[in-house]
């Protein structure tokens, strides 16, 4: 199997890190972090659109639905140079939500397996205009995990255990507690729970036996350039698989990943995070091996010392091995692959920001210096989607059902 990138692929790389240092150059980095506080949190919507029209969130979706129709190599492709230049904002949530439509959930009519996001309603508004990055949408997982820019965004993507749903985000920040996050660019709030819709629920305002009401969605403003729109009372749902066992793609899904479209979208978050960890890794390899190049110490570059390059070579193994692993992932989009690219990137992201913090000596622990940024930013990702902890639960679940299928 051949894993090289294409000429194609790699014009998108090319394309994406060069319309980043275009727009985000790190000036305006350093502006989001050492601006005013609530100024540097919020999403520049400006650049948000300008990544709607380049393709970033509509990667993913079909040309004749007005996306680019690839696939998500290339969106992990994207995703590294994002990664790489430390580019804010819930990525991941807003590409899933536009993504939507390329998994046939943005369509008329309905189905066995659940309900559909309808053309021309609130909620399909909500997500053609993330595909057009029109619109921010971040995400919040059923077990209560820690919302990224809620502040800033439109709607949220709301994932039960088999559900999906696209609510307004202000059904969320109306409960939502405001904590202070390590990353000064990623700010982060602390919500209850949240119960999605399960198929076949009853109508808005009457909760299934044995389970809370459901919040009413209030009046929220909409993506910049559209009018208000109001996705309660019709709730925007995506149910679980049906008996088929049939994921959001209609492939047939095995073991412990077999719970329907909610899952899947968790490992797809889970790969495109690790990509942007992969592309922080990289980065931070970059930065050190500049660094030693520049500082002299005893009339010699530190680069000449073997203790640093001992560092940076350790840094390389690092970043190359998680590349293999994560471009392997999204071509194979087998869930323990993506828990083994979660993994990697993850520690790639994190220990090699600790080791060019040691390249860069003292200076390296200096608000001026971007090295902090990293390791902040990789510390806040490894939390995401799929930590170490999950990542490791679901590479030995896997491991033991391929042991019980040989004996």
């Amino acid at each position: 199997m051949d894993f090289q990138l294409t000429d194609d692929q790699r014009a998108l790389k090319a394309g994406m890190r060069e319309l980043l240092e275009r727009r985000f150059p790190r000036s305006r980095l350093r502006a989001a972090v050492d601006g005013e506080a609530e100024r540097g949190a919020e999403v520049d919507r400006e650049l948000w659109r300008e990544l709607g029209a380049a393709g970033l969130f509509a990667l993913r979706v079909p040309e004749s639905a007005g996306g680019v129709g690839l696939g998500l190599p290339e969106a992990v492709l994207a995703f590294e140079e994002a990664g790489r230049a430390l580019l804010p904002g819930p990525l991941a949530a807003t590409e899933l939500t536009a993504h939507l439509s390329a998994a046939g959930w943005l369509a008329g009519g309905g189905s066995a397996a659940g309900r559909w996001v309808a053309e021309g309603s609130a909620a399909g508004a909500l997500v053609a205009g993330a595909v057009r990055g029109e619109a921010v949408v971040t995400a919040l997982d059923q077990g209560g995990a820690l919302v990224e820019h809620l502040a800033s965004a439109d709607a949220v993507l709301a994932l039960g255990a088999t559900a999906v749903e696209v609510i307004p985000a202000g059904a969320v920040a109306r409960s939502a507690e405001s904590i202070r996050s390590v990353d000064p660019a990623t700010p982060l709030h602390r919500t209850a729970p949240y119960r999605t819709a399960p198929h076949g629920a009853a109508p808005h305002g009457a909760a299934p036996h044995g389970a809370a009401p459901q919040r009413e969605a209030p009046q929220r403003g909409a993506p910049h350039g559209t009018a208000p729109t109001r996705v309660a009372p019709h709730r925007t749902a995506v149910a679980g698989a049906g008996a088929s066992g049939t994921g959001a793609s209609g492939a047939a899904t095995t073991g412990v990943a077999a719970s329907g479209p909610a899952d899947r979208l968790r490992r797809e978050a889970a790969l495109l995070t690790a990509a942007q960890q992969l592309g922080s890794a990289s980065r931070t390899v970059e930065l050190a091996v500049e660094h030693a190049k520049r500082r002299t110490q005893f009339g010699r570059p530190i680069g000449a010392f073997q203790a640093v390059q001992h560092l940076c070579a350790g840094m390389l193994v690092r970043a190359e091995s998680a590349r293999s692993v994560v471009y392997a992932a999204a071509v194979t989009e087998e869930p323990g692959d993506i828990a083994a690219a979660k993994l990697l990137a993850d520690e790639a992201a994190v220990r090699n920001a600790r080791d060019c913090l040691q390249v860069h000596g003292g200076m390296g622990f200096t608000w001026e210096a971007d090295v902090h940024l990293h390791l902040k930013r990789a510390w806040v990702r490894a939390g995401q989607w799929q930590c170490a902890a999950e990542a490791e639960e679901e590479l030995a679940a896997g491991l033991l059902s391929t042991v019980g299928a040989c004996l």
